[in-house]
Order: structure tokens, then C-alpha cells, then sequence
């Protein structure tokens, strides 16, 4: 009886696209029947997706997929798949190579792959390729990926930066191309932004088999919820710090509202949780890049919920609560984490600490705190 083979699938993505190009291309250096597909975006706005395959020695296929919705990446998704199971089914291709477009992100193809490919296809690795000279330029962009011509679809409202920070905080592994331009701080500032990633030079051997590891998407999905996710340590070298502050006391929302534009300019990356006096039950998160900063909603905190809704809730997130437990508040705290080259870790603990419930408005208790100021009300009651 014939086993069943699933074709691995490896997942490259990044901005950078010359190094991108050279990370796929040293994998299907590495894995002989390897094949790698590309669809190019940038034709979007005539209407098409162009699609090219190739393997080691050229390219082997090109077509056009039409653009659905208005959306490259939806007219990428609907394409994607019937090209990866024809390659699945051959039974000559040993690994798809799927090379992300630059501003494609590489979670929502990671979640597809995973969801509609389970007899198929076999999701081994997802990999961010990186130019360590160009991580911070990349971090400090706030301009629109419209702007940079890198939209996804019309609707599109990302910025260069906050893309660049999830394209690198997702991918569990980093392939550095060699960069004579990077210099210390370039590789301190990558590491203490995904302290956690495996970290590879692509000219290396390690590159194919830190690919092909695994990849769990239920696990990397958990950990990029604000609640639970492994935000970096504590850290300073080559002129790059990490700050990590947490409290347990809740922040003045008037206060912090008038802090927010220097404090979202107070490094090239922040972000974390953390929770307003007026709004003790909601778990907010902050995501800042290039200077833009995205507070939202992320439902409750657990503390807020009965007892016996927490059978429903992940126990990912169970566990992250108890670990960060607080006798009076349960899980609400403020976690948030700064990295930057040239951080004011003085001044940013400061302006963070003052803009908490002094200790008179603290006593007053937790009526008196809903009656204060709802200045987050025009960025999250839009609904």
C-alpha cells in the first residue's frame, strides 16, 4: 500500500526583497526538487496578480491570476493553494518555496496553508529573510504602504514600519544575508526585537534545516495575542536598550492620552498591554512603529470574566494570567516594552510613571475612576 506523502511548504517573507530572493534561492539550492512560487503584487492595479514558478536552474512557469475584491492578497490566496496542491500531487516537487510579496504578511498565508492544505500539504517553516543594515531604516518608516507603492489593496492602511515589525515578530526564524554596510547596533537592535527567533545566516547550512523544523500555527497565533505574547527582556548593548515596564496600577486615560505622541516617539519599537482607570475590565494593546502608534481593544481581562467562562478561554492565556496574577487586580497590569538605539530609560520610566492614578486618585477607588475623563473614547468607541 502506497503512503501518502504531504509536499512541505516553507514560507518566506520580508520587506527586504533582494534579500528575500537570496534566501529562496539558496533553499532550493539546498533541497534538490525544490520549487519555489512568487506572486508579484505590484501589478495589482491593472488588474492581475502575475505568478511565476521556478526551481534552482530558472523559471519553469508564468501566469496571471485575475484580482479578486479589489485585494492582491485575496486574488494571492485564491491562486496560492490549487498551485501549491498541483505541485503536491506531481510527486516530483520535495519543497514549495512560497515567496511572500514584500508587504504580504506572512501570518494570514501561514493560517491559510495550515487550514485548507491538511492532505496535501505539510507547513515545515516560516522564515523572514533580513538585511541587518536596513532593519532600522525599515522600523523608522511611518509612511503608508501606499505611499511606498507597497499597498496590498486599496483599503490598505498600513504603515512600512508596523508591517516590517510583524513580518519580523511572527517568523520564528531570521535569515541574515550578509550585510557589509550592518554594523553592531544593526544586529543588537534585531536581537533584542525577536529575542526569541532562531536566527541563521543564509549562506549557511543551518539555513534548510531551520526551514524545515516545523511550524505549529495554533501555538504562533496564541503567542501574538497582547495577552500572552513573550514580549523581550530587559537588555543594553552596542548602544541599543530594551525597557521593560510594568505596573499594577491603572493609568490616568487623560493623562496618558496628552503622553501618547512622545511616547509612541520614544523608540523604534514598543508594545505590550495595559489598562485605564475608566475602563478596568477591558485588556487594551499598544502597538508602536516608526512613530504611529495602534491602541485597540482586546476584550476582557480575565479577572473580569465568572469563573466559568474561563473553561472557554485558550490555556495559553490562562497560564500567561496566573503567572502575572495580582492579589487585588487578577491579571490587569501594564506591560509595555521599549526598544530603540539611544533609549532615555530615565526619562520614559518617568513619563510613564506619571501619567498612572496618583495616590489620591487611586484611594478613591474604582466608582471615582470611571467617572474620570473617557479621553480613549474617539480611538476606541469608533464602532
Amino acid at each position: 500500500m502506497e503512503v501518502s506523502r504531504r509536499l512541505p511548504v516553507v514560507i518566506v517573507a520580508g520587506l527586504h526583497a533582494d534579500a528575500r530572493r537570496e534566501v529562496v534561492e539558496r533553499l532550493l539550492r539546498a533541497v534538490p526538487g525544490g520549487v519555489a512560487l512568487h506572486h508579484d503584487l505590484a501589478t495589482a492595479a491593472d488588474g492581475t496578480v502575475r505568478r511565476t514558478v521556478r526551481d534552482a536552474s530558472g523559471e519553469l512557469d508564468a501566469g496571471e491570476a485575475p484580482l479578486v475584491n479589489d485585494c492582491a492578497c485575496c486574488a494571492l490566496r485564491e491562486d496560492l493553494l490549487p498551485e501549491l496542491e498541483r505541485l503536491a500531487a506531481d510527486g516530483l516537487t520535495r519543497l514549495a518555496v512560497v515567496e511572500l510579496w514584500d508587504s504580504v504578511e506572512p501570518k494570514g498565508m501561514a493560517e491559510v496553508i495550515a487550514a485548507h492544505g491538511r492532505d496535501a500539504l505539510e507547513l515545515t517553516g516560516v522564515v523572514t529573510a533580513v538585511d541587518p543594515a536596513l532593519v532600522l531604516p525599515c522600523l523608522a518608516d511611518g509612511d503608508d504602504l501606499a505611499e511606498a507603492g507597497l499597498a496590498a489593496a486599496a483599503t490598505d492602511q498600513r504603515t512600512v514600519a508596523d508591517t516590517w515589525a510583524r513580518q519580523l515578530e511572527y517568523a520564528p526564524v531570521l535569515a541574515l544575508v550578509d550585510s557589509p554596510e550592518a554594523d553592531e547596533e544593526d544586529h543588537a537592535l534585531l536581537t533584542q526585537l525577536s529575542p526569541a527567533a532562531r536566527r541563521v545566516r543564509a549562506a549557511s547550512g543551518e539555513l534548510a534545516e531551520a526551514a524545515l523544523a516545523g511550524f505549529d500555527v495554533e501555538m504562533a497565533a496564541a503567542a501574538q495575542h497582547p495577552a500572552c505574547t513573550r514580549l523581550p527582556q530587559e537588555a543594553d548593548e552596542a548602544g541599543v536598550g530594551t525597557l521593560v515596564w510594568r505596573r499594577h496600577r491603572p493609568f490616568h486615560p487623560e493623562r496618558l492620552y496628552e503622553a501618547l505622541e512622545d511616547l509612541a516617539c520614544a523608540a523604534a519599537r514598543s508594545r505590550g498591554r495595559f489598562w485605564l482607570a475608566d475602563r478596568p475590565d477591558t485588556l487594551l494593546s499598544w502597538d508602536a512603529a516608526g512613530g504611529a502608534l495602534c491602541v485597540e481593544d482586546s476584550g476582557p481581562w480575565l479577572a473580569s470574566l465568572p469563573d466559568a467562562a474561563w473553561e472557554m478561554v485558550d490555556p495559553v492565556r490562562r497560564t500567561a494570567a496566573a503567572l502575572d496574577w495580582h492579589p487585588e487586580h487578577g491579571d490587569r497590569c501594564q506591560h509595555l516594552v521599549f526598544t530603540s538605539p539611544g533609549l532615555d530609560r530615565e526619562g520614559l520610566t518617568g513619563l510613564l510613571d506619571s501619567c498612572l492614578l496618583t495616590d489620591t486618585e487611586y484611594a478613591a477607588g474604582r466608582e471615582a475612576w470611571k467617572r474620570l475623563p473617557a479621553a480613549f473614547a474617539p480611538l476606541l468607541d469608533l464602532a
